[in-house]
């Protein structure tokens, strides 16, 4: 049986979204014409793909066919990219957003030459994760930590960045003058976090582990909403990565951390059982990037990493759980 590449893309968009408006909005066409379309799909198929009763789901038979149209479509763009000359997308779903993930992909693939990214955000890893298990992105970027209960099940990832964070206070700040601090000095703050604490696993693990009692969290709005707490609030901090860029006009004071230095642990991750075209050539660049920058420096005794980062420090492709 031959399958219509453009049937499939109308299944998996519908599958996607779980709304046929939704899924012919994003395919540009009506909502009639996605449903014949998906009809003809389940006549030639011989099976019915979405249950519409009380909504749109998956049938069984729906959910057997998503890994393999996804499929289907990747190899028919590949295909495609190979007659063209064009070569293939990289999607890159990314998140820690206010630390500024796109500054080590761009050092990366600027090392690379011609590599087409489409760049999308992600809220966070397990939103990420999602994403690739679905096959709705091809490469996570940020801090991977374990999932509870499988959810990154047959996910992989590379370490390619161990980033040194700074402590950042306002000008009133008690410490505002030193020029390095220990986390232990820190103790007696007030640790202002980015985003709900629960989401932001580095942080929460820095301050059980240094103590940091006082904590404050709360919704991601944005760079300036911290930078404002941060600036007015004598006794708050936050952390932040020692390259990262912050308002010039802040007026904040970034202090290196030492004794130990605390480590950000950036990592790349996918789906091994569907593994990009250029994903190879992709780590190939980080590498030559990080050796000639030292992004992988480690020394047990000088730097600070949570528990759940050591096993990346192999630097080989390991599970992420």
């Amino acid at each position: 049986m031959d399958l219509d590449l453009a049937l499939v893309r109308a299944f998996v968009a519908t599958a996607r979204t779980l709304h046929f408006g939704r899924a012919a909005e994003e395919l540009n066409t009506s909502q009639q014409a996605l449903s014949k379309r998906i009809a003809r799909l389940e006549e030639a198929l011989g099976v019915r793909l979405f249950e519409r009763q009380g909504g749109v789901r998956l049938s069984e038979a729906g959910e057997r066919f998503l890994p393999a149209a996804r499929e289907a479509l990747a190899a028919g763009e590949r295909g495609a990219a190979a007659v063209t000359g064009a070569g293939p997308v990289v999607r890159i779903d990314t998140w820690g957003h206010l630390y500024a993930p796109m500054r080590t992909i761009a050092d990366a693939v600027r090392a690379l030459g011609a590599v087409r990214l489409e760049p999308g955000p992600g809220r966070d890893w397990p939103s990420v994760a999602q994403a690739l298990l679905r096959g709705d992105t091809d490469l996570g970027f940020g801090r991977v930590h374990p999932l509870p209960e499988g959810r990154d099940a047959g996910l992989t990832q590379r370490l390619v960045r161990l980033e040194p964070v700074d402590a950042v206070v306002g000008p009133a700040h008690p410490l505002a003058d030193a020029p390095a601090l220990r986390p232990a000095d820190l103790r007696a703050g007030v640790l202002w976090c980015p985003a709900e604490l629960s989401r932001l696993d580095f942080l929460r693990r820095f301050a059980d582990d240094f103590r940091i009692a006082r904590r404050h969290d709360g919704p991601n709005l944005g760079l300036d909403h911290l930078v404002r707490h941060i600036r007015t609030e004598p006794d708050s901090f936050t952390l932040f990565p020692a390259d990262a860029p912050l308002p010039d006009h802040a007026g904040l004071r970034c202090i290196p951390l030492v004794e130990p230095t605390p480590l950000y642990a950036w990592s790349l991750a996918w789906r091994e059982s569907a593994r990009h075209p250029l994903l190879d050539t992709l780590l190939r660049g980080f590498t030559e990037v990080g050796r000639g920058r030292r992004w992988l420096d480690y020394a047990p005794g000088r730097d600070w990493l949570p528990d759940v980062d050591h096993s990346k420090l192999g630097g080989g492709q390991q599970p992420p759980r």
